[in-house]
């Protein structure tokens, strides 16, 4: 394992062990609520992540055993959302951390243990998949503060869950359990809390023994298909999958089949 990168704040870590890399967000004392300096410091990962080729899996996590991510830090709303252009400036600097979660291109995972609320529900969204502790609990109590929710962060959660869901989360602003949030959707699996970690690094181990190439193109023709009909780029989708067909790694699958063999694919 690689020691954790510095960032620019100790309230953000990152990691790396074999393929896959971590984000997780430090900050335990206030389960882990987000200020705009560990925003922006997780973007920073991200890129890092991107431009490594040896990282095939982003998960991101919480530290200190309680909380994912708990939402915003109401006790720096004072200075960073306390004026029209302060909160201009903040929602804009956390959709462009939201999004660069979104259309990251490698796969992400969300290792979820204990509470899941408000900007922690909405980063959970921007992963691809979202993993979870039996004692997790999930949560946008917006309606309780009086806060908008904007479109993009509203349809990222339409699009896992529905809508007749997603305003029962928004209508109710209560906490769902880990068996509701399965049930809704907005959860792949969940785990007693002393199988997580081992689920997600073998999860994320099965996902980086597998064709880069391929895995690229289906997120980027589900990323299209999301997308409004009017803003969809096929041709992008389509290149993604004419890359699978015209790469080493197709020769190489082909030939692991026929000689009944693990494939060694390294992404070209």
């Amino acid at each position: 394992m690689n020691a954790p990168s510095t960032p620019q704040t100790d309230k953000m870590l990152s990691k790396k062990e074999g393929s896959v890399g971590y984000v997780i967000f430090n900050n335990p004392e206030r389960h882990n609520a987000v200020s705009l300096d560990m925003w922006q410091a997780a973007g920073k990962m991200l890129d890092e992540f991107r431009n490594d080729n040896n990282i095939k899996v982003v998960v991101v996590t919480g530290n200190g055993g309680k909380a994912f991510v708990s939402g915003a830090d109401i006790s720096r709303f004072e200075k960073e959302r306390s004026s029209e252009d302060a909160v201009a400036h903040y929602n804009k600097v956390v959709e462009q951390s939201y999004a660069a979660f979104h259309e990251f291109p490698k796969p992400t995972i969300a290792m979820i243990r204990g509470y899941c609320i408000g900007g922690g529900m909405g980063l959970a969204t921007c992963c691809d998949l979202r993993i979870a502790t039996e004692g997790s609990k999930f949560a946008v109590p917006a309606a309780k503060l009086g806060l908008g929710y904007a479109y993009p962060g509203l349809k990222r959660l339409v699009d896992i869950v529905g809508p007749s869901f997603a305003m029962e989360i928004f209508y109710t602003a209560r906490q769902f359990t880990a068996a509701e949030a399965l049930g809704m959707g907005l959860v792949n699996r969940v785990l007693p809390d002393d199988k997580l970690e081992s689920y997600v690094k073998e999860y994320a181990d099965t996902i980086s023994g597998n064709a880069p190439l391929t895995i690229r193109a289906v997120k980027a023709v589900v990323s299209e298909m999301m997308k409004d009909e009017s803003k969809r780029d096929l041709k992008r989708a389509q290149d993604a999958v004419d890359a699978c067909f015209k790469s080493r790694d197709y020769e190489e699958g082909r030939k692991a089949f026929m000689e009944k063999r693990k494939p060694v694919f390294t992404g070209s």
